[in-house]
């Protein structure tokens, strides 16, 4: 590499430690999050000039199971055809072969995710958090009445990001997305066990498990706490789960209008609303006049 002088470029002062197929995309070596079989780093979209977020799959994670890589590429095909505000953009996904690697390059929201930008800000008002919410709503109403309905399955405050200049929240992470058929179940256990529906343990479930999943990421902004955070095992999160009993955090919501709220995303499946239905709901209608500053 050439010695770094007034002239040179950011590119020689920070190179690229790999190219997308194209040319287009570059991936730095900095990290922006990792999970079980992805990581996902820092990049720059040179066409656009704007950053982006590459994100890299090991395939040897699914090389004893042919049918599960298939379906990833499939799931990933299908992710790139969606174009809604408040769901995170797929640019380019790829296959490399030599590195048994799954890439994908995504946009990058400046403001990283919604569990750590609460955390930063922790005085937020009933308006914001209710903001945040029709938002994440419309994404998920706009994946469950797509043909085919899309399932995300894991979502949580850790997977929904947000561009806070604009205040702007784009759901992401659709790598646990299902892809299901009008009227058919997905019959598949994954997800992070705090936001895990009780019928996604039964392994019998459709798109009304995001719903409590989105119940539990309100929990989560009203109180900043992570959903059953008190338990130490994930069997002990199934146990309180499957019997129905609330986490602790919800005694720590003092607003009643939330608390009814989330009941109503985290009731039976019956009972469960659509995102249609809950973006109707007159607790996140909104009005002219100012609603309440207080934190919930």
């Amino acid at each position: 590499m050439p010695s770094v002088h007034p002239e040179t470029s950011d590119q020689d002062r920070e190179p690229f430690v790999e190219i997308d197929p194209s040319g287009r995309f570059g991936r730095y070596s900095d990290l922006l999050g990792a999970g079980a079989v992805k990581k996902v780093y820092r990049g720059f979209d040179q066409v656009e000039g704007r950053d982006i977020a590459w994100n890299q799959v090991k395939l040897r994670n699914f090389s004893d199971d042919p049918s599960v890589l298939k379906r990833l590429l499939s799931e990933v095909e299908l992710l790139q055809s969606l174009n809604n505000e408040n769901i995170i953009v797929l640019y380019s996904s790829w296959m490399d072969v030599e590195h048994s690697t799954l890439n994908f390059i995504t946009e990058a929201c400046a403001s990283g995710n919604l569990r750590d930008y609460r955390k930063k800000h922790r005085r937020v008002s009933l308006k914001a958090m209710k903001n945040w919410s029709r938002q994440i709503l419309r994404g998920l109403e706009y994946l469950h009445t797509h043909d085919p309905c899309i399932i995300h399955r894991d979502l949580n405050c850790s997977n929904i990001f947000i561009n806070g200049n604009i205040g702007k929240v784009k759901i992401g992470d659709l790598g646990l997305a299902a892809v299901v058929g009008k009227n058919h179940a997905a019959h598949t256990l994954l997800g992070t066990p705090e936001y895990m529906a009780p019928e996604l343990y039964e392994e019998d479930y459709n798109e009304l498990v995001d719903i409590y999943s989105f119940g539990m990421c309100l929990l989560e902004m009203a109180t900043m706490e992570i959903p059953y955070s008190e338990c130490n095992s994930i069997a002990m999160i199934y146990r309180k789960v499957t019997k129905g009993e609330m986490p602790l955090a919800f005694n720590k919501v003092s607003d009643h209008e939330v608390k009814a709220f989330i009941e109503r995303c985290i009731g039976q499946p019956r009972a469960r609303p659509s995102a249609s239905d809950l973006l109707k709901d007159p607790f996140l209608v909104e009005i002219n006049s100012e609603e309440s500053d207080g934190c919930a």
